[in-house]
């Protein structure tokens, strides 16, 4: 098993999941406390990477497009405290990143997981009912209905429009954007047969703040609507990716056998004492020997 564990939180890897619990640390982002524990499975996983810094770096995991949906709504535009998916990482704790970084990748190839788009969900998405306060009022989703009221600092518009409910039917989508620059950051649920309002602040299908940098824990109701709402690659007849499924090896096959091979060829590489050509064409070799013909 692959772990490591720093101030910002834990992340291990048994070879089929990654569990990311985030660190109980006052530093530690209040999104991602919210967000809570996370069971990545590897075929949900495109790619790790460490990167380096001068105190250390970041541990950073990529999901593929459609696995996620907290990392659907929040389309990559989270600040690196926020995103759970990456875990800074000090100096004294490089090595094991490294180790990391490299058991998943093992793993990935001996599984061929796809970098493709996922057809459906692998991650279940914040569990409910869930109730978020974010600038100009408060929303809540209980699995069926998303409700919005309005506070003081709600527009004219919205105040007027009262108190707003929707079934999961009568919705198209959800968008979120944190606050940027001057902008406002927004939760809207896009709602079959309404026109959206060109202004967050005027729209009463959603929330808008100008203060909070993240929209509070906003993000994670978002995930919860969209978890449920059709898969993105069904709303769009997309074709949906072949199956994943372990690959035949030969009888004789030890894969742990092989991950001590491959763990050994990037250290190799990494050392320098084999080019980039040289270990690609002995990693390349070693799966050939694992896979049956």
């Amino acid at each position: 098993m692959a772990e490591i564990t720093t101030r910002d939180g834990a992340w291990t890897f048994d070879g089929e999941i990654v569990r990311i619990v985030p660190g109980d640390d006052r530093t530690v982002h209040r999104l991602r406390r919210a967000l809570g524990e996370l069971v990545v499975p590897l075929e949900a996983i495109a790619g790790v990477a460490f990167e380096p810094a001068r105190k250390g770096g970041r541990l950073r995991l990529r999901l593929r497009v459609g696995a996620d949906p907290f990392a659907q709504a929040v389309g990559g535009s989270l600040t690196a405290d926020a995103d759970p998916y990456r875990l800074a990482v000090g100096k004294d704790r490089v090595g094991a990143a490294e180790y990391f970084v490299d058991d998943v990748r093992n793993h990935r190839l001996l599984w061929e997981v796809p970098d493709a788009p996922a057809d459906r969900y692998l991650l279940p998405g914040p569990p409910v009912p869930i109730t978020v306060a974010a600038g100009d009022g408060t929303a809540s989703f209980d699995g069926e209905r998303v409700r919005l009221e309005w506070n003081w600092m709600a527009s004219t518009a919205k105040t007027r429009a009262g108190v707003r409910t929707f079934t999961l039917n009568e919705l198209e989508g959800v968008e979120w954007a944190p606050q940027s620059g001057l902008g406002y950051g927004h939760l809207r649920f896009r709602v079959r047969g309404e026109r959206a309002e060109p202004s967050v602040e005027e729209d009463p299908c959603c929330l808008a703040w100008g203060i909070q940098r993240e929209g509070g824990t906003s993000a994670l109701l978002a995930a919860a609507v969209l978890a449920r709402l059709p898969h993105p690659a069904a709303a769009s007849g997309a074709q949906a990716p072949a199956e994943i499924t372990a690959p035949a090896v030969q009888e004789d096959a030890d894969p742990d056998v092989l991950m001590r091979q491959l763990r050994e060829l990037g250290e190799l590489h990494r050392d320098g004492i084999l080019t980039e050509e040289e270990f690609t064409t002995a990693k390349k070799a070693l799966l050939a020997r694992f896979h049956t013909g």
